[in-house]
């Protein structure tokens, strides 16, 4: 049996038997233990099969007609794209598993994790089969196979109010998502027995272009909304945050890029080139979903709401990737165009390492803290500096700082908007200019953010009872970050030879570019496709690493002696927690510089001495923000809803002579319909 045909079997076969042995385990523990194990057994098949494949770029197929063969049975084609993703799911399933065995060990006797295991196997299984799928069965049922366990993934504490209304929201949303899948996909089949992947295709390269911008808009819709674009990411920052955080790291470092594949696997493979107002709509969206994600990011002073809102601003960022090769695309200029497909594929590579690894270090940070409020954190580094450190690494490459991972993929980001310039095109020449002026300002918001999350969170004195009495979690939760956080490293000192490969994945999308060469020069430089800019990763690092350790070595051979002390205190004697800088204090600034954006309600309550108004005893200042897309759209849906369902519910007479009419009308409807179509 070939390796990659091996690996899928082995896949499926460790996802079944850990969520079968978990459901049957004996107890708690054991269901812990064999849901990673499982986990474990399926990732390591996932990395067999999707290595296999970029490795050979040999496809791997297979067909099960028998199985519910009326819907043309279940159908496996892994090609280099669906290998990318595959691996993507299984890189970071693998440590989330681990990590979960320990995580999960306070659910005991409050949680059911024989359930949990079957949920959390069940979830990997159809994230991995969704880019493994070859027609529209095996796709839709992968994909509501992702939705539906996650969806109990996230109710796992469901005794909170706030995580049965996080639930809601995103059954809603993923549903709506899957909704708009079906006319697409009708739309794209040329009859009712080809649902073949390379049925819709063929079938493609024949359609009408009304009929291709239908399709783009529908893909846009339904992929949008998994992935997290605004506006359809309104069940990102409420999902996310609800869910125990290995969780988190899937739902953010993978499951939202599975939008971005269907984008890709849609829009790019099978309608191919299509009008440059494509491209745009797709850099506009892109543009929002950036700026508003680190906006709304910057304001949070709960961490795990932050990381979810910094993935909606790193998937804006993924579609200004997409949006440039689109665009580029249609003006004919495919080499170009990969740089912003292969620039897209390696943010979400980049991104998926260090937000999991972020959500993974904030799990750390809640299970001895007890809070997701930064307000409530503080000098967590003094009795948690492993995990201090590792945040660290993972903020400084969410931040795109060299030479870090999410440094490289931003950057070639830029180079792929750059490269729109050379399209003599008015709007071409507005539009370009504003993505990269977006993409520059939310890059340093996102500094402005990470800063913040790590200082508030980690730095300073404790603001809790909790906060100071935290210490290290168990060793193979930091194990499974450093992992990670070399991956963070690893990945952007390799950035050139890892984009050479993406590169090559994106030109196998389309016969134009399987030709063309990466715009990178030799194994050191990341180069723009106009060969004007280029940078090198491992070059900064070294002289980094020169420019550092050089003087602190030359001040040592000097007798320099370390010593602590106290940082400066302002003039004050002594200091307490109550004098420090606040999470909001810190975003004080910019909520005034946006408030347009913000529009923030403020309450002020003054509690006087009830013998004097002006003894005071306390006084409470709230404040909160709704974001701007839930003000203008989706509050005046739901009060449109709460209308029609009080319209509707006078139809409830209460009278059982009124339903018998209603039902009476209904079977003289039914018949004339029926005579009237014999």
């Amino acid at each position: 049996m070939p390796s990659g045909n091996l690996g899928l079997v082995v896949m499926v076969l460790g996802y079944g038997a850990g969520a079968g042995l978990s459901l049957l385990a004996p107890s708690d523990r054991a269901a812990r233990v064999l849901t990673a194990i499982g986990a474990a057994i399926g990732c390591i098949g996932g990395l067999i099969a999707a290595s296999s494949v970029l490795v050979t770029r040999v496809p791997v197929d297979a067909t099960f007609g028998s199985l519910v063969s009326a819907a043309g049975g279940v159908a496996i084609h892994l090609d280099p794209l669906g290998a990318f993703f595959l691996l993507l799911v299984a890189l970071v399933g693998l440590p989330a598993a681990v990590y979960g065995v320990t995580y999960t060990s306070e659910y005991e006797g409050r949680h059911s994790l024989r359930l949990f295991g079957l949920m959390f196997n069940g979830f990997l299984l159809g994230m991995s089969l969704v880019p493994c799928a070859a027609n529209i069965f095996t796709f839709l049922f992968a994909w509501e196979l992702m939705a539906i366990t996650s969806y109990f993934l996230v109710m796992t504490e469901s005794q909170y109010a706030e995580t049965r209304y996080a639930g809601l929201w995103y059954a809603v949303m993923t549903h709506f998502g899957f909704l708009v899948l079906l006319p697409m996909f009708l739309i794209m089949a040329p009859g009712s027995g080809a649902t073949a992947f390379a049925d819709l295709r063929t079938h493609a390269a024949l359609m009408s272009g009304s009929a291709k911008s239908v399709v783009f808009l529908l893909a846009m819709v339904a992929f949008g909304s998994k992935a997290g674009l605004v506006p359809l990411h309104v069940w990102l920052p409420r999902a996310h945050p609800a869910a125990p955080s290995h969780v988190s790291a899937l739902m953010s470092g993978v499951m939202i890029k599975l939008g971005v594949y269907g984008v890709l696997r849609v829009v790019v493979d099978f309608l191919g080139a299509g009008p440059a107002w494509w491209g745009g709509l797709v850099l506009a969206a892109g543009s929002i979903s950036a700026l508003s994600g680190v906006l709304y990011a910057l304001t949070e002073n709960d961490l795990k709401r932050l990381l979810a809102y910094s993935s909606v601003e790193n998937v804006g960022v993924i579609f200004l990737g997409i949006g440039a090769g689109l665009v580029l695309q249609s003006y004919g200029l495919h080499t170009l165009a990969l740089v912003g497909f292969g620039a897209a594929l390696l943010h979400t590579l980049n991104h998926a390492f260090f937000k999991a690894l972020l959500f993974l270090a904030t799990g750390n940070v809640l299970h001895e803290a007890h809070t997701r409020n930064m307000e409530r954190m503080g000098g967590l580094i003094k009795g948690m500096p492993q995990t201090a450190a590792l945040f660290l690494i993972g903020s400084a490459a969410a931040a795109a700082l060299p030479p870090l991972n999410g440094f490289a993929s931003e950057w070639m980001v830029f180079q792929a908007l750059l490269s729109g310039v050379q399209i003599p095109q008015p709007d071409v020449a507005i539009g370009a200019p504003l993505a990269i002026g977006v993409l520059a300002l939310t890059s340093g918001l996102a500094a402005a953010c990470f800063v913040k999350a790590f200082g508030i969170s980690f730095l300073a004195m404790p603001r809790s009872e909790e906060a100071a009495r935290a210490r290290e979690s168990h060793w193979s939760s930091r194990a499974v970050m450093g992992v990670l956080a070399a991956g963070c490293v690893g990945l952007g000192l390799a950035a050139p030879r890892i984009f050479d490969g993406l590169f090559r994945i994106a030109g196998s999308l389309f016969a134009a570019g399987s030709s063309a060469s990466p715009p990178a020069v030799g194994r050191l430089w990341l180069a723009a496709p106009n060969g004007v800019a280029q940078v090198s990763p491992l070059l900064i690092a070294v002289a980094a690493a020169l420019a550092i350790g050089v003087p602190v070595a030359l001040l040592r051979w000097r007798g320099l002696q370390w010593r602590r002390a106290d940082t400066w205190g302002c003039g004050r004697i002594q200091q307490t927690a109550r004098m420090e800088y606040t999470s909001s204090a810190f975003a004080e600034p910019l909520r005034r510089v946006f408030s347009e954006l913000y529009r923030p309600t403020e309450d002020l309550t003054i509690n006087v001495h009830p013998d004097s108004r002006y003894f005071i005893r306390s006084i409470t200042y709230t404040s909160a923000v709704v974001p701007w897309i839930e003000r203008a759209f989706y509050d005046p849906v739901a009060r449109g809803m709460r209308a029609c369902a009080t319209q509707v519910r006078r139809l409830q007479g209460g009278s059982v002579h009124l339903y018998l009419l209603y039902l009476s009308g209904a079977l003289m409807a039914a018949l004339v319909a029926a005579w009237w179509f014999r």
